[in-house]
């Protein structure tokens, strides 16, 4: 579970019961942190909180002094958790300096309004704020999907906009999919602003409602992943069996693949996993996952190449496509067929976690190497705020 999905409960209980808040987001790191630019934590007045902005050291000192910060509106505050430094360190360990914006409801609550809007259509968004100056915590979005009028944001620029840099921003983060600071002028001044890039929230879709798809829905549940169980056993697709599913399908699976766009819509953007353990089933659902206007991000099938080659070749006679060897072959090079990763797998969980981990690595392109690998040929960190 991500933060945001802590964080949206409990904004929403103190909306509905008229209370304010604070809204703590990690706008800059010098050195290293354990969090990054953009993570958030909540605050209520009576305690509570959900999310995080370090690895457990600084959580309570942000929240303890909030309410007074924030007194006189938005403040951009910093902590220290270097040993030597002069301020109080807070003893994360992880010797960097973290600078953390503190706001309450009037200034976060467009912002909340737009990453629940965000999460719940799952599309990226770009958040542009404002980090200084008379118009802190101003804000403006790129690639919003509900109505301005909800986000009490202008739904178009005027001609002469005097927030046109923090809207050119935006825009460079949600194309280049980056968190990215700047220095601007705004309103005559030159100020300092960033620009957050939240990407969609991931997709997985498991074909299979047997037993073994129970791990995979619950870690890509940890991972705060939308989830959705699809099979056309209706014993075995139930509300009951996957309760943490966001979505259960029973498929008509001899209707497959004509059928198939009135059942299930994944998106570009998702992953699926083929693992119903069925002939029949996994290769109309491959016929279906083939037949898409798009390729998916992600395509694996569970069991050993040999038998997804026989089920492609059933899914390229229900399509009505020639049967050749080489399409097959094309078709098994733009998919994971075994899907997942070597970790030496045996029990349900453990495949679980091999094929999560090359989803993972595959929707982030990273290198999966071990970390004390990678990080021996990265260059020395040369920090982001001053």
């Amino acid at each position: 579970m991500t933060d945001l999905e802590r964080i949206l409960p409990l904004w929403r209980a103190l909306e509905a019961a008229g209370g304010d808040y604070v809204l703590a987001t990690i706008v800059a790191v010098d050195g290293p942190s354990y969090r990054k630019p953009g993570a958030r934590m909540l605050i209520a007045q009576d305690g509570r909180r959900a999310g995080t902005v370090s690895g457990g050291c600084l959580e309570a000192e942000v929240a303890q002094r909030a309410w007074w910060h924030t007194a006189s509106g938005p403040v951009v505050e910093r902590y220290s958790t270097v040993a030597d430094d002069g301020d109080m360190p807070y003893g994360s360990g992880c010797g960097g300096v973290v600078y953390i914006l503190l706001e309450r409801r009037q200034t976060a609550l467009p912002l909340l309004l737009a990453l629940e809007a965000a999460f719940h259509a799952r599309t990226s968004l770009a958040i542009g704020t404002i980090l200084e100056g008379p118009q802190i915590a101003r804000r403006v979005f790129a690639n919003l999907s509900q109505p301005a009028e909800q986000t009490a944001q202008p739904s178009a620029r005027p001609a002469a906009d005097p927030y046109a840099p923090l809207h050119e921003l935006a825009e460079r983060a949600l194309q280049y999919r980056t968190c990215i600071e700047s220095i601007a002028p705004i309103a005559g001044a030159q100020t300092r602003i960033w620009a957050d890039y939240r990407p969609a929230r991931p997709g997985l879709w498991i074909f299979g409602a047997g037993d073994d798809a129970k791990p995979l829905l619950h870690l890509a549940r940890e991972l705060g992943w939308f989830v959705a169980i699809a099979d056309g056993r209706s014993h075995l697709a139930t509300r009951k069996r996957f309760t943490q599913a966001d979505e259960v399908h029973v498929l008509p699976i001899s209707a497959l693949p004509a059928a198939a766009p009135a059942h299930f819509r994944p998106l570009a953007s998702d992953a699926a996993i083929v693992m119903s353990h069925s002939f029949e089933q996994d290769s109309r659902i491959l016929a279906s996952l083939l037949a898409l206007d798009f390729p998916l991000s992600y395509l694996g099938v569970l069991g050993p190449q040999r038998r997804t080659r026989e089920l492609l070749a059933e899914a390229a006679r229900l399509l009505g496509l020639p049967d050749t060897p080489q399409r097959v072959e094309r078709w098994l090079e733009q998919m994971h067929a075994p899907t997942g990763i070597d970790l030496g797998a045996e029990t349900p969980a453990a495949v679980a976690l091999s094929i999560l981990a090359e989803v993972q690595q595959t929707l982030t392109a990273a290198s999966a190497l071990p970390l004390r690998q990678v990080r021996a040929v990265l260059p020395a960190p040369t920090g982001t705020a001053k």
